[in-house]
């Protein structure tokens, strides 16, 4: 996994929320690592479940490098901050599939900013962002009975396919055009 030099100063932006909280929006970096680590250790062992679908008592200190390693291109991550001490709440990613034009994406945000609009914002800002690096499809693989994820993609996204298995929804989608873009204040 090859990191860019570039790293995507760009992508950053400070959004609001419903609750009018003040979130920072940022490209992942490597040093985000141990971050990563305590950001999963915050998070409800239901949360974990189902980003994850395992829980574990810990994120090994080798995902957490691989999914804070990213080349801004092909495999991108945001993470939201909050707060003076920029505490992680959540984060959004994109990797590649073998089709280079669909990118998968996955998202968590910790329980005490669900119900607030973050993950809208994130995936909104997401799709804009991997749209921009020529991802034309979304495919998003949510547990069946994570009812909130999939209302929000089949609210958010035009879904193009939906099928079932094993207790695992697997969404084929892409932007809508009608859509109003991330906000940025």
């Amino acid at each position: 996994m090859a990191e860019s030099s570039e790293y995507p100063t760009a992508l950053e932006r400070v959004v609001l929320l419903v609750d009018g909280s003040e979130i920072r929006l940022r490209a992942i970096k490597p040093e985000d690592a141990p971050r990563l680590v305590e950001f999963y250790d915050r998070l409800s062992r239901h949360t974990a479940y189902q980003r994850f679908f395992t829980v574990m008592k810990r994120l090994p200190p080798n995902w957490a490098r691989m999914l804070a390693t990213v080349d801004y291109r092909r495999r991108l991550a945001l993470v939201a901050e909050h707060g003076p001490a920029a505490e992680l709440v959540a984060v959004a990613r994109y990797e590649p599939t073998d089709d280079p034009r669909t990118a998968e994406v996955a998202f968590v945000v910790q329980d005490g900013f669900q119900g607030k609009g973050l993950g809208r914002v994130l995936l909104l800002y997401l799709l804009e962002v991997a749209q921009a690096r020529g991802v034309e499809r979304f495919r998003a693989y949510v547990l069946a009975d994570n009812t909130r994820m999939l209302d929000l993609l089949n609210r958010a996204t035009d879904v193009r396919e939906h099928s079932i298995a094993s207790g695992v929804a697997s969404l084929l989608f892409v932007p809508r055009h009608d859509r109003p873009r991330a906000r940025q204040e």
